[in-house]
C-alpha cells in the first residue's frame, strides 16, 4: 500500500504516539519514607557555581552566606563547615539568625601556617557564637596521608584545652576502627560512611551504613558516635554496584534519614549544595548536594520520587522526532511499512538528541568539559544526518516500492534510428595487449553507426604506443588513433582532445577506460533511451573480469558492487545518480552545454555529470553489466584510487556548492538532498569517524595516568550505535540487492572499512591543497615487478594503539565502571577500519591472498571429517 500526504501524517502520528507511550512506560519513579521534619545536619559550603576552587578565592561574602543559609534553613536543624578562612568565619553568626546550630570545621593539611590560622579561628568562633556545638579539626587528614593518627590525636588534645565545646576530627569509619588512640583523644567519633566509594548498591546502602554504625558502637561502647558524612551522588559514573542517579539519591537519603531518626542516630548529610568546582573528585564529585548549584531542591522530602527533567526531555524527544519525520510528508509513493520504519528511526534519533541536550543541561560543564561539549556537537551532529540517510535508504529498499526507473525496466523494441556514437578511450602508459582487447570489444559492438577515438597521451615509450597505433589501423577507418605528447589536464585533457577529433555528426559520446571490454549489446540496448530529447546521460555500472585473481581482488569487486547495486539504483529513482565516467553515454549537446570536460577537479566524470543534471537534463541508470574492466593491482593502488575519488568529491563540493542554493540551478529538491546527504554520508562520516578515533586515542593517557573521568556514555554510545546501524545497513542491503555470498560480503565489508582513513586523509588534503595531480590506478599487473612497501603503516599504528588501549582500559577497570567499558568498546570499534587496512596489507603478499592455499586448507580439514563419516552399507543383490 502506498501513502499520500494524509496517510503519511497518520503514520507519523501513530509512531509518535507509540514513541510517547515508550517514554511514559519508562518513566522513572520510586517511593521512600518522608523526611518528617528536617535533616539533622547538612554539610555547608557556600560557594557560587562560578568558583573554580575555594582555596583560590575570592573570599565568600556575607550576602552569599546569608542567601545560602536562607535556602537550607527550612530543611535542616544544623550545618557543618570545613574551613574558617576566606570568609567562612562569618557562617556561625549568620546561621544564628535562622536558629541553626553549627559544627565548625578547621581545615588541616601540610601547610602549618594555615593550620594555625584555621585552629585559631575555630576556637574564636566557638567562644563568640553560642550556636557552635562542636569543632571538627581536620577532614580525612589521616586518610589523605597528610597527618598521622598520633599527630592528629595530639592536635585534638591541644584544641580541647582551649575550648569548652566538644572536639573531634572527621575521618572515614575504618580509620576510627584502626586507631583507638584517635578515639581516646576525641570527645566523639565523627565517622564518614559513604558506601558509594565501597561499590555498595543503592538498595543496600542504608543497611550497610547502619551495620557500620553498630560496628563502631560495639568497638567503642559508651562513646558518642556521629555519622558525620553520609550521602549519595545524583549523577556520575558507577563504582562496582554503586550507581548514582536522582531517584537513587532521593531514595537513599530519605530512607537513611528516616531510619536514623527512628534509631536516634546523629548524622550529617553531605552535602547541602552541588559543587561544580569539585570536578577533580571524579565523575561524582560535583553531584552530592541535596540542592543543585542554583540552590533548588533536587528532590521532594515527601511524596513520590520523580526525575526532575524527564518530562521535559520526553517532550523534546517527541518534538524532535516529529521534526525529523516532516520530510516524509513530501515523499512520493511511500509504502506504509516504509513510512513506519522511517518515522521510527526519526523518533529514535530525536530521542538520542534529546538525551544529549538533557545530559548537558543537567551536568555541570566546567573547564575541559566545554571542549568536550563543542566536540560532541561538531562530531556527533553529522552522525544524525548519516543515521537518518541510512535509515531512509534501508527502509526504502527493504519496505518501499521496487525500483521502477531502471533502463532495463523500460519497454524495448527495435531502434527507430541509429544516431552516430563516438566512443572515446583515453590511455596513459597502458599495456598494449590490454588496450587491444578493449579496442576489439568496441569493434564487436552491435551498432552500425559508430566511431572510436583513442587518445594515447604523455606516453613517450614507443613500445606502448606503436602496437596500439598499428592495431587501430588494422581495425579500419572507424578507429582514430591520436598520440599526444606533453598534454596537460590529465584524463579530462585527453577527453577534450578526443572531442575535438569527433565526427561532426556524432550525437552521443561514449566513454570507457582503457582496460574495459564491452558487451556487444551495450549501444543497442542503451542508445535508444536518448530518443527522449530530455535525456542527457545514461550510465551503466562498472564491473571487473579479474575478481577471481585473488581474495583481495574478490573483496574489492564485492565492495564496488555495493555502490552500483544499492546506492546507484536507489539514487536513480530520484534522478540523482553519481556519474563515474567509464561505461557512460552522454548526449553531445548536453555535454557542450555543461562546458565539456573540465580539469578543475580530478573527478572530471562526476563533475560533468553533476553539471548536466544542474542544467535540467535527465539521467538514467541500468543495473545490467555491459563492461568489465580490471581491478587495481594492489591494495596500495586501491587506496590511491579511493583517495582520488574522495579528493575529487571534495573539489566538486567546493566548485558546485553555490549551485545548491535556492535558484542556483535546475536541480530538484530530491536531487539536492541526495547529493548533499551522499557527500555527508561518505566524506563526512568517514572523516568524522577517523577524527573521533584520533581524539579518543589522545584522551587515553589522561584516563590511565591521571584518573581523569572518561568520556560520558552520551558520547561513546553513539559511536557504538552508529557502528551497529552501519552493520545492519550493510548486511541487510547486500543481502537484498547484491548477488554475492556471505564470505564475499565479509570481504566487501573489510575492504570498505580499510579505506576509511584514506577517505579522511583525502578530505584533509582537500582543505590543505587546492589542486593535487591525477594519480593513475595501476591495473593489469603493469607494475607487478615494482618493489612494494607495506601499504598500511599509519593504519597499523593507529589500529594497534586503539585496540591495545581498549584492552588495557578494560583490564584496568578495577571497579567495573560502565563508562570505562563503553569507552573501551568504542575504542575497539574505532580500531576496526585501521585494523582492517593493516590485515589486508599484511595478508596481501602471503599465501592468505591465494585461492589455491584456501582450497588446500579446506581439503586438509575435510579429509579427516570424511574418514569420520560412517561407511555406506553394502548394496543387497537382488
Amino acid at each position: 500500500m502506498r501513502t499520500g500526504l494524509a496517510a503519511a501524517a497518520v503514520i507519523i502520528a501513530a509512531v509518535t504516539g507509540f514513541h510517547a507511550a515508550v517514554w511514559y512506560s519508562l518513566r522513572p519513579e520510586g517511593t521512600a519514607p518522608a523526611v518528617t521534619e528536617r535533616f539533622s545536619s547538612l554539610s555547608f559550603a557556600p560557594y557560587s557555581r562560578d568558583v573554580r576552587h575555594p582555596d583560590k578565592g575570592p573570599a565568600v561574602t556575607a550576602e552569599q552566606i546569608r542567601s545560602d543559609v536562607e535556602a537550607v534553613a527550612d530543611h535542616t536543624r544544623a550545618i557543618r563547615t570545613y574551613s574558617t578562612t576566606l570568609g567562612l568565619d562569618q557562617i556561625p553568626s549568620i546561621a544564628a539568625e535562622r536558629g541553626l546550630k553549627v559544627t565548625v570545621g578547621a581545615w588541616i593539611d601540610k601547610d602549618e601556617k594555615r593550620n594555625a590560622l584555621e585552629i585559631q579561628n575555630a576556637i574564636g568562633l566557638a567562644k563568640q557564637n553560642g550556636n557552635v556545638e562542636a569543632l571538627v579539626v581536620g577532614n580525612e587528614t589521616i586518610f589523605r596521608g597528610e597527618k598521622s593518627a598520633a599527630e592528629m590525636a595530639e592536635l585534638i588534645r591541644t584544641v580541647k584545652r582551649q575550648t569548652n565545646v566538644p572536639v573531634t576530627t572527621g575521618e572515614i569509619w575504618n580509620v576510627w576502627l584502626d586507631h583507638p588512640e584517635l578515639v581516646s583523644a576525641s570527645d566523639f567519633i565523627a565517622a564518614h560512611i559513604l558506601p558509594y566509594w565501597e561499590g555498595v548498591s543503592a538498595e543496600q546502602v542504608v543497611d550497610r551504613s547502619i551495620d557500620i554504625y553498630n560496628r563502631l558502637r560495639a568497638a567503642y561502647p559508651g562513646k558518642r558516635i556521629v555519622i558525620a558524612e553520609f550521602g549519595w551522588p545524583s549523577a556520575g559514573y558507577n563504582r562496582d554496584g554503586a550507581i548514582p542517579g536522582e531517584i537513587a539519591q532521593a531514595n537513599v537519603i530519605r530512607t537513611f534519614a528516616s531510619r536514623a531518626e527512628a534509631l536516634g542516630i546523629e548524622y550529617n548529610i553531605i552535602e547541602a549544595f552541588d559543587a561544580p568546582w569539585k570536578s577533580f573528585e571524579g565523575s561524582v564529585g560535583q553531584y552530592w548536594g541535596v540542592f543543585d548549584a542554583d540552590r533548588k531542591l533536587k528532590f521532594a522530602l515527601s511524596g513520590p520520587l520523580e526525575h526532575r527533567t524527564y518530562s521535559r526531555t520526553a517532550i523534546l524527544a517527541l518534538l524532535l522526532g516529529i521534526a525529523f519525520c516532516l520530510p516524509m510528508l513530501g515523499a512520493r509513493n511511500m509504502t506504509v511499512s516504509q513510512g513506519a520504519v522511517l518515522s521510527a528511526a526519526a523518533c529514535g534519533v530525536g530521542a538520542w538528541v534529546a538525551l544529549v541536550v538533557d545530559y548537558w543541561a543537567t551536568h555541570y560543564v566546567t573547564g575541559g568539559n566545554y571542549v568536550t561539549l563543542v566536540l560532541s556537537v561538531v562530531l556527533l551532529g553529522p552522525l544524525v544526518l548519516v543515521l537518518l540517510y541510512r535509515a531512509e535508504e534501508l527502509s526504502a529498499i527493504a519496505f518501499g516500492r521496487a525500483p521502477s526507473r531502471l533502463v532495463e525496466l523500460r519497454p524495448r523494441g527495435p531502434a527507430a534510428r541509429h544516431p552516430k556514437v563516438s566512443i572515446h578511450i583515453p590511455a596513459y602508459r597502458e599495456p598494449p595487449d590490454m588496450l587491444k582487447q578493449t579496442l576489439d570489444s568496441v569493434a564487436r559492438l552491435n551498432w552500425p553507426n559508430l566511431e572510436c577515438v583513442v587518445v594515447v597521451n604523455n606516453t613517450p615509450d614507443p613500445a606502448l604506443v606503436e602496437p596500439v597505433r598499428a592495431h587501430c589501423e588494422t581495425l579500419g577507418d572507424r578507429f582514430k588513433f591520436l598520440n599526444v605528447e606533453k598534454m596537460a589536464g590529465f584524463k579530462a585533457g585527453a577527453l577534450r582532445i578526443a572531442l575535438e577529433h569527433t565526427a561532426p555528426d556524432a550525437e552521443i559520446i561514449g566513454v570507457i577506460d582503457a582496460d574495459y571490454m564491452v558487451h556487444p549489446d551495450w549501444l543497442k540496448d542503451l542508445v535508444p533511451v536518448f530518443e527522449d530529447p530530455t535525456v542527457g546521460l545514461v550510465q551503466a555500472p562498472q564491473d571487473h573480469r579479474d575478481a577471481t585473481l585473488s581474495p583481495l581482488h574478490e573483496a574489492m569487486n564485492a565492495e564496488y558492487a555495493g555502490f552500483f547495486d544499492i546506492g546507484m539504483v536507489q539514487r536513480n529513482e530520484e534522478d540523482a545518480i553519481v556519474v563515474h565516467g567509464t561505461m557512460c553515454l552522454i548526449r553531445r549537446a548536453a555535454m557542450m552545454e555543461a562546458g565539456s570536460w573540465s580539469s578543475d577537479t580530478i573527478c572530471e566524470d562526476t563533475d560533468l555529470g553533476l553539471s548536466i543534471a544542474e542544467n535540467g537534463w535527465k539521467t538514467h541508470y541500468t543495473r545490467t553489466r555491459y563492461g568489465w574492466g580490471l581491478l587495481p593491482d594492489t591494495f596500495q593502488a586501491f587506496k590511491k584510487q579511493r583517495h582520488r575519488w574522495a579528493y575529487g568529491g571534495f573539489q566538486i563540493i567546493r566548485k558546485h556548492w553555490h549551485r545548491f542554493l535556492p535558484g542556483g540551478s535546475r536541480l530538484t529538491t530530491s536531487q539536492r538532498r541526495h547529493f548533499l546527504l551522499g557527500w555527508v554520508s561518505w566524506l563526512g562520516a568517514e572523516s568524522v569517524g577517523a577524527l573521533a578515533a584520533i581524539l579518543s586515542l589522545l584522551f587515553v593517557p589522561f584516563v590511565l595516568t591521571l584518573g581523569i573521568s572518561v568520556p560520558a556514555y552520551i558520547l561513546t554510545l553513539p559511536i557504538i550505535m552508529t557502528f551497529a546501524a552501519y552493520l545492519l545497513h550493510f548486511v541487510a542491503l547486500y543481502r537484498m540487492r547484491v548477488a554475492t555470498t556471505p564470505l564475499r560480503m565479509a570481504g566487501a565489508a573489510l575492504a570498505a572499512m580499510a579505506v576509511q582513513f584514506t577517505v579522511a586523509k583525502a578530505v584533509l588534503d582537500g582543505f590543505r591543497y587546492r589542486d593535487l595531480a591525477f594519480a593513475r590506478t595501476a591495473k593489469g599487473g603493469w607494475l607487478a615487478g615494482a618493489a612494494r612497501s607495506f601499504p598500511a603503516l599509519p593504519e597499523a599504528v593507529m589500529g594497534g594503539l586503539l585496540l591495545s588501549s581498549a584492552i588495557l582500559l578494560h583490564m584496568t577497570n578495577w571497579h567495573w565502571v560502565r563508562e570505562v567499558d563503553l569507552y573501551a568498546l568504542a575504542l575497539a570499534i574505532q580500531s576496526l577500519p585501521f585494523v582492517a587496512a593493516a590485515l589486508i596489507g599484511l595478508a596481501e603478499p602471503t599465501r592468505l591472498n591465494d585461492f589455491a592455499s584456501w582450497a588446500a586448507a579446506r581439503a586438509l580439514v575435510a579429509a579427516p571429517l570424511r574418514r569420520l563419516r560412517p561407511a555406506a552399507p553394502p548394496a543387497v543383490a537382488e
